[in-house]
């Protein structure tokens, strides 16, 4: 029986093996068949890291003897010995997912040292400091990474020493300096974890690759997967790689780089390095590294070998890299190559690019771009004339375009915590880590004291499509007690600033902002998206204005226009409000009376702004009482205005209010119990496309939704009411037109019998925000209180109300949608949920054959290119 292999030298993986090696693990192969310089190395596979969870968190023992052989290998390829005194091989362990997570994982590197390989080291190099150098990196990290030991303990040594030698880098530090150190680390470590720091090569080998494999389940690493749809059960491989080093001196050094800036797409060698340095410190901003381009004066020859590959990588993977190397002594190694994350508008400028300099093909192109970025594209920038008369207080690095403004926090959980109460917040930190995700997240922009353009703060925000100004050394700041210094002025936490991300600007007050205009790459980008796909795109809109920036930004047409957003205007709730106290039907019909003429008034500016485009209105769909007061001092208010008494008024509330109001009086039921409510709204959306239709010379088509239809014979009722209107409207005008009414598929009874429902109902659209509530038994509003449990405990790996659960609720969409084609076959379907507007559930309503997806304004553009991914992916006709 052949054993399972878990362990692959990168001479024998490729790109095509990515699910099984990680992004990282299978480029790596893929460039060592390529023949460029990579480090010889291994990968232990996904497949090894899904068995290490099954088995109770422990690596198999067949497991370890792999990475043992292939150790074997390493050793042969560099002709030295893993754990020799006499020419000891020292390896790297970094984590490798099927997709870039940049700065979710964790990476050790100079693994093998311990007391007796670091003597080797420095007497083989004959560089004493480099080896001590390497030798308190490694401690650090392992302790940090493998422990969990705060890696701050060990920086403020270091920061201790520095200050007392009043020197400012590490680099400045001379070999005795750098002994103290290990000794001081050791002994950190020892007293945190009682035991001396282990001087074994092996274990620390197993050690470390088991952190990797713990690291996928971080926190900071579920956040991440949560935020982009990547599986929990996908595990991460571990890459074990012979150590390169870019520490040995003035010839020596490592850099980050991409083949195009990744935030303007321009078509141009972009990045940073550090001579005499590890990895890290590029990112960690620890020292301010050198723009690539310098490299050129100070090692030209291994600078023209860079650019040679990095042009042979593009063209090999189609796309633009980011690439991380190593200068050893002259010699030039690639770490890593991978697709490199970009903003909204690089992406859109390279894809075009590339599509014009014959790399790639159009579909290519639309399939790069990820189209829930591209809404940072339409966000505002800031306004001209504010913005002319502020003056910038502090200038950083533009590490990720965009404009934010909003009060300032130090910490991630404070700038979460004023997120989620509505406040607009600019995180300030000296330099962020993969611990601040959840802050970054929950961010305007970023600010940082410290750190270049491929740092974690850049790389994160770019990623996420969030401002950040990185950086900054203009600014003085203490974290500790939250307030920082510019120019002699302090700012404390919750003042306002404001940060420009395509300057670098930094300005001490709240600047207003504008809505951006889109042309150029977007616009032929979009062309191509609208060439290919077959499914619509409209939007949720509820005011002529959105209606308006919707079809400014491609929409098709309204799925939904919510008619009780229009009643809460402040000079149409009294109106609104006489009619729900009403007694009688007269006094109600009398109080519609005054609501039809600013309903119509409402139809007709959505119906101006979307010309013939199909507009779905649904009818009044909440309870009643959220358009009345609830505390006792706004009661009061109304009774006056109302001519009431307080009791009356009160004890009307009382009898309104229900125990659960999501399944209660509203909806359809509302219609069936005062069918004069529907009656004024079907007058208002027909006299309205009456109207439009003559003096703008358009056909008008209305679509009249009934919604939370649960029975035939409920829709079969309400629709008659509707019928009748219309055909009264009909009359008293001496015209017709068409017009359909369909309904919202939003219980699941409603989708389990669409098939007696669709013989009433001319159209369905999937309300997929009821339909997740009623199918999982979640409330929407109180979900978020136990939701992160759920995560917590891979019991969920998404939120049911951001992403279509494809297993349950799609399953009911499906089969809603089979069961009316079967009674209705030129049924229009469609979805207008929150949902519409997220690329893995439009994908799910391709694949459905749904006529259309709706979503907000500004998510239409990306569902205009998430239908046109699907189409490429999955073509229907």
């Amino acid at each position: 029986m052949v054993k399972h292999k878990y362990v692959y030298l990168f001479s024998e993986g490729n790109s095509k093996m990515r699910e099984l090696l990680g992004g990282k693990g299978a480029n790596l192969a893929e460039m060592t068949n390529m023949g460029i310089p990579v480090p010889a190395g291994f990968t232990v596979t996904t497949e090894a890291c899904t068995k290490y969870y099954d088995d109770g968190k422990k690596v198999d023992e067949n497991i370890v003897d792999e990475i043992i052989q292939a150790l074997k290998d390493i050793e042969n390829k560099t002709n030295k010995k893993f754990g020799s005194e006499e020419n000891p091989l020292l390896v790297s362990v970094r984590s490798g997912a099927r997709v870039s997570m940049p700065g979710m994982m964790d990476t050790i590197l100079n693994l093998g040292l311990n007391d007796n390989t670091v003597k080797v080291l420095a007497k083989l190099t004959k560089n004493e400091r480099f080896a001590y150098d390497s030798y308190r990196r490694f401690i650090q990290m392992f302790s940090d990474v493998v422990m969990g030991l705060d890696k701050r303990d060990f920086e403020d040594v270091l920061d201790e020493i520095k200050e007392k030698k009043d020197v400012k880098y590490d680099t400045d530090l001379d070999c005795t300096d750098l002994i103290y150190v290990v000794k001081r680390f050791k002994d950190i470590y020892k007293k945190a974890i009682k035991e001396d720091f282990p001087q074994d090569p092996k274990k620390q080998l197993l050690l470390a690759i088991t952190a990797v494999f713990s690291s996928w389940n971080n926190p900071r690493a579920i956040v991440y997967r949560r935020l982009n749809d990547i599986p929990g059960d996908w595990g991460t491989a571990v890459n074990v790689q012979a150590m390169v080093f870019g520490n040995m001196g003035d010839t020596s050094g490592t850099g980050v780089a991409f083949t195009r800036n990744p935030s303007t797409g321009e078509n141009q060698i972009f990045g940073e390095y550090l001579i005499n340095a590890q990895g890290e410190d590029v990112v960690a901003g620890i020292r301010t590294p050198q723009p690539i381009t310098k490299l050129q004066k100070e090692l030209p020859e291994c600078y023209e070998q860079f650019i040679d590959i990095a042009n042979k990588l593009e063209i090999h993977y189609k796309d633009m890299q980011d690439m991380e190397f190593t200068i050893e002594q002259g010699k030039l190694y690639f770490l890593q190559t991978r697709n490199g994350k970009r903003t909204a508008a690089a992406a859109l400028k390279i894809a075009v690019d590339l599509v014009e300099e014959e790399i790639i093909t159009k579909e290519e192109a639309l399939l790069k771009v990820d189209p829930s970025k591209l809404d940072t594209l339409l966000h505002p920038k800031f306004d001209e004339d504010d913005l002319e008369s502020a003056t910038s207080v502090a200038r950083g690095l533009p590490a990720s375009p965009g404009a934010a403004s909003g009060k300032i926090y130090f910490t991630a959980e404070d700038a979460k915590a004023h997120h989620d109460i509505g406040e607009k917040v600019i995180l300030v930190r000296l330099e962020t880590s993969p611990e601040d995700i959840e802050g970054m997240v929950s961010s305007e922009g970023i600010l940082t004291v410290r750190g270049g353009m491929t740092s974690h703060a850049a790389v994160v925000a770019r990623g996420m499509g969030t401002c950040c100004v990185a950086g900054c050394g203009d600014i003085s700041i203490n974290e500790k007690e939250r307030y920082f210094i510019v120019k002699g002025k302090t700012y404390k936490e919750g003042d306002y600033i404001s940060l420009d991300g395509n300057t670098g600007s930094v300005y001490g007050r709240l600047i207003k902002t504008v809505a951006p205009e889109i042309s150029g790459y977007f616009a032929k980008f979009m062309a191509w998206a609208d060439k290919i796909r077959v499914m619509k795109v409209r939007t949720n809109a509820d005011t002529p204005r959105d209606a308006a920036q919707a079809v400014s930004f491609g929409a098709e047409g309204i799925g939904l226009c919510r008619t009780e957003h229009m009643f809460f205007q402040e000079e149409r709730i009294t109106a609104v409000r006489e009619m729900i106290l009403s007694k009688t039907e007269d006094k109600r019909r009398k109080a519609l009376s005054k609501i039809l003429p600013m309903q119509k008034e409402d139809f007709i500016g959505i119906y101006e702004a979307m010309g013939e485009r199909p507009v779905t209105i649904r009818l009044l769909d909440p309870p009643l009482h959220e358009f009345l007061p609830k505390k006792d001092e706004d009661i009061e208010i109304l009774a006056k205005e109302m001519n009431i008494s307080f009791e009356e008024l009160k004890d009307t509330v009382s009898s309104l209010h229900e125990f659960n109001p999501m399944m209660g009086h509203r909806g359809c039921r509302l219609a069936v119990s005062y069918p004069e409510i529907a009656e004024m709204q079907t007058t208002a959306i027909i006299e309205a496309a009456i109207e439009v239709s003559k003096n703008n010379n358009v056909k008008i088509k209305p679509e009249i939704m009934v919604p939370l239809i649960g029975e035939l014979k409920e829709m079969k009722y309400v629709k008659d009411i509707v019928v009748n209107t219309v055909n009264k409207v009909f009359k008293d005008k001496d015209i017709e037109l068409e017009y359909q009414v369909g309904t919202m598929i939003e219980i699941p009874r409603a989708a389990i019998t669409a098939d007696e429902v669709a013989k009433e109902a001319e159209f369905f659209s999937f309300g997929t925000n009821d339909l997740t509530q009623m199918t999982f038994g979640f409330s929407r509003d109180d979900a978020g209180k136990f939701l992160t449990c759920y995560y917590d405990k891979k019991i969920y790996d998404f939120d049911p109300f951001q992403r279509i659960d494809q297993n349950g609720v799609g399953r009911l969409v499906e089969m809603a949608a089979e069961l009316g084609r079967k009674t209705r076959p030129n049924i229009k379907l469609g979805i207008c949920g929150e949902h519409g507007g997220e690329p893995s559930s439009i994908d799910f309503c391709h694949k459905v054959g749904l006529d259309y997806v709706s979503c907000s304004p500004y998510r239409v553009p990306g569902a205009r290119l998430a239908a046109a991914q699907s189409q490429i992916n999955n073509p229907r006709k």
